[in-house]
């Protein structure tokens, strides 16, 4: 299998789209593309202020609160959503106007962006593992330390897409995030 470790000491936070906060980009297909024009995204974004959520027309983002406080997430259809840390990852349209309330303290959180006809999932690793039809990438996000793993906090291992993890661990903290093609 092949795999490369992407670490947490190596992310560089920039604004976020609106300005309105930071954040590191650790994938993106394809390399290189810019806010408009990636396929998929996979990123951690620094939230220490309430305010709006930049907008992403046509991509579906899933988000998962890894540390610090919590937020609520105030949708324009009327949808409000509370997360914090260990809350199951949220999925939701990136075009849909949305604002964000910290309750306290900032915090950290993973980001999964795909662009339409692009499907995405993130889950607990070690639930069922099976690849996925089309699957074009797969990425275990570190909770807490994996040392079997070779893994520190919030690195990320790249996997060859329908991989299975190393050795068949199956690691309880760590987040296991799918990206796949359009359905057939």
């Amino acid at each position: 299998m092949n795999a490369r470790v992407h670490r947490l000491a190596e992310r560089r936070f920039a604004p976020w789209k609106n300005g309105g906060g930071q954040t590191a980009e650790i994938l993106c297909s394809p390399p290189g593309a810019g806010f408009d024009s990636f396929d998929w995204r996979i990123s951690t974004a620094r939230v220490d202020a309430s305010g709006p959520f930049s907008a992403f027309a046509g991509v579906t983002r899933i988000l998962t609160v890894v540390e610090g406080g919590a937020m609520v997430l105030r949708f324009a259809n009327g949808r409000e959503e509370r997360l914090a840390p260990g809350s199951a990852p949220l999925r939701f349209d990136g075009g849909l106007a949305c604002e964000a309330e910290l309750e306290g303290a900032g915090l950290l959180d993973l980001n999964l962006m795909v662009r339409h006809p692009l499907t995405c999932e993130t889950r607990v690793a070690g639930a069922a593992d099976n690849a996925r039809p089309g699957e074009r990438a797969r990425v275990l996000f570190a909770l807490e330390p994996l040392p079997g793993l070779g893994l520190a906090r919030h690195d990320l291992l790249e996997m060859t897409p329908g991989a299975a993890l190393p050795g068949g661990r199956v690691p309880q903290n760590g987040l296991l995030l799918l990206v796949a093609g359009p359905p057939a």
